[in-house]
């Protein structure tokens, strides 16, 4: 692993590239109907999962300094509702973007300072135990992501599919 310039991120940046890993095998083998289905109309489809986590990717790469915008921003920001008349991307797209931008938000995480992780970042929680900085909203962002990869993990088995592996592509360094 190589080296980061913050101490702070040491413990984010095995999450991180875990969660790459998660993201491809958790869609692994999915099939673009199925990642459209919903059950009983009550959850989200695994494409709008997929999508709010590649969200995920943009939102961290903003607040570490990226000028990258996700091209389906408006489709999953803040984790906004699915609407089912929106034509929604394909998985496939969605993976390109993912990898994509995750690259570029590795790199950042290893170049972030301690000063940066500190600085306030201001998202509205007023949550009293939650200083709201930037190495806080990293964090959030992580446990997003640990939430959706369980969910699309879940309509993976609904779905009448395999349970995710946890295989390593040592290729992925990222």
């Amino acid at each position: 692993m190589e080296t980061p310039k913050s101490k702070k991120v040491e413990i984010i940046i095995p999450a991180y590239r875990m969660h790459t890993q998660s993201f491809v095998n958790v869609l692994d083998g999915i099939s673009e109907e199925d990642a459209l289905k919903r059950i009983e109309n009550k959850t989200n489809h695994i494409v709008w999962m997929a999508g709010n986590f590649v969200n995920m990717r943009y939102g961290l790469g903003a607040v570490l300094g990226l000028m990258e915008q996700d091209p389906y921003n408006e489709l999953f920001f803040q984790g906004k509702a699915l609407d089912e008349s929106y034509k929604y991307p394909t998985l496939a797209d969605l993976k390109k973007n993912f990898h994509d931008i995750s690259a570029k938000v590795y790199q950042k995480l290893l170049e972030v300072t301690d000063e940066e992780l500190d600085e306030i970042f201001e998202i509205g929680m007023n949550i009293p135990f939650i200083k709201e900085t930037k190495l806080n909203f990293i964090g959030m962002c992580i446990g997003r992501e640990d939430y959706l990869s369980g969910q699309i993990g879940l309509m993976r088995r609904i779905l009448g599919y395999p349970g995710m592996k946890y295989d390593v592509d040592e290729n992925l360094t990222y």
